[in-house]
């Protein structure tokens, strides 16, 4: 899984207890599809993935996934798809086949946008051109790229299959095989990088022309490889020297900071991402995958579905894991912690729209935020200043009981 596409599934107490209102309109509706399986586990990686077989089980896991939606349909029946996000684990090592027969699957239970965004998820070691002249026939009209590093070394620190020269094989492909919007992954804060190895990295992206590019730091992450055998990162004042120097030349290129780790050419941000983080609704199938629905009479439900693939396809038990209807002093943070990672924000009137909860319900927090200098005094939005985009979680301390 790349780092272009990752709800957020964290619940925690917090917010005022405020009578909470039917939505007046039900937020834009997207579908996450989880794919779990990757030729080999990278040893940064915490997401939910797992070393494939040498023959997937497509055929099972397609008819598991669209039985998995059969299940959720009763909750989001009546609305359309605006977005679809193929995630993994590695997409691409499905068949156009197999992806193929799950969106007319998908389609023939809930309809699409007209003008609905597709991304699938790929591995430079995984493209072969007339697959993905293939998948691109299928509508599938947005790829998400895993590069991480254009340089041998650092993808050998990193456990990556692939190398510098399939990364660049893999963007020309794209293109080639008729995506006019692609996103490439880059990692920058990798074991032993300089300053010029990042910014090297991010030139040699740039090059390449995507239309998006998420560039964010590693980090190390429990019940991974590398938090158990820490590799040596870069001291602070070099992850610092490379966060500034970074942004400069994305910004000189074209390439707009929207999201904390997110940058885009103009118009062609991340519509899936985005709903997630406007507390958009998100159905999530697949092993693993979360979802969030909202409901008319005002509950917002969270799900999560069963995590390992052998599980899932065991029909013997459920899709889906467990539930959880958030409560009124969970709003708050819930909304927050995604809205403020975009660098402008969102209209204050949002939050009224998407929780039922009043904004007054926020004016603590807010004025205690305000005040620490990490929330923007501005009365028609809620956008982290420059200094609480650095210290997020400070920010969103603030709307913690």
């Amino acid at each position: 899984m790349t780092r272009d596409s990752s709800a957020s599934s964290l619940i925690v107490g917090g917010g005022a207890s405020s009578p909470r209102a039917p939505l007046p309109t039900l937020p834009p509706l997207s579908l996450y599809i989880h794919i779990p399986w990757c030729v080999r586990k990278c040893p940064y990686c915490d997401f939910n993935s797992h070393t494939a077989s040498p023959v997937l089980p497509e055929q099972e896991y397609v008819d598991a996934l669209l039985a998995d939606l059969d299940q959720d349909l009763h909750a989001v029946y009546g609305r359309e798809i605006s977005s679809i996000f193929f995630g993994g684990g590695t997409p691409s090592l499905f068949s156009a086949e197999a992806l193929g027969r799950l969106l007319e699957g998908v389609e023939q239970r809930i309809p699409f946008a007209h003008d609905i965004e597709i991304t699938l998820e790929a591995n430079p070691g995984t493209f072969e051109q007339e697959k993905f002249v293939a998948y691109r026939k299928l509508g599938i009209n947005r790829l998400s790229i895993g590069i991480q590093s254009f340089q041998q070394e650092k993808l050998k620190a990193l456990g990556r299959i692939h190398n510098g020269d399939e990364a660049v094989r893999a963007a020309g492909m794209a293109r080639q095989a008729g995506f006019d919007n692609f996103n490439l992954d880059l990692m920058h804060g990798l074991p032993d990088q300089s300053l010029d190895d990042a910014l090297s990295d991010l030139r040699q992206a740039i090059e390449l022309n995507p239309t998006h590019i998420s560039w964010y730091q590693l980090t190390l992450e429990p019940n991974t490889v590398f938090w158990n055998q820490p590799p040596v990162l870069p001291e602070d004042d070099t992850l610092w020297d490379i966060q500034e120097a970074g942004q400069a030349l994305l910004a000189e290129h074209g390439y707009a900071q929207y999201e904390v780790s997110a940058y885009a050419q103009t118009d062609r941000l991340a519509r899936h991402n985005l709903n997630y983080w406007s507390f958009g609704d998100f159905i999530g199938i697949g092993a693993g995958a979360h979802g969030k629905l909202s409901h008319p009479d005002g509950r917002i439900v969270r799900t999560w579905k069963t995590r390992l693939p052998k599980d899932y396809l065991n029909p013997a038990k459920s899709f889906q894991a467990g539930e959880k209807a958030l409560t009124n002093d969970e709003m708050p943070f819930e909304f927050l912690m995604n809205a403020l990672r975009l660098t402008a924000g969102v209209e204050s009137r949002l939050y009224p729209q998407r929780t039922g909860l009043s904004l007054e319900s926020l004016a603590e927090g807010r004025a205690a935020a305000e005040q620490s200098g990490l929330l923007q005094v501005e009365p028609s939005r809620l956008a982290a200043t420059e200094r609480g985009q650095l210290f997020l979680n400070d920010l969103l301390q603030q709307f913690l009981n």
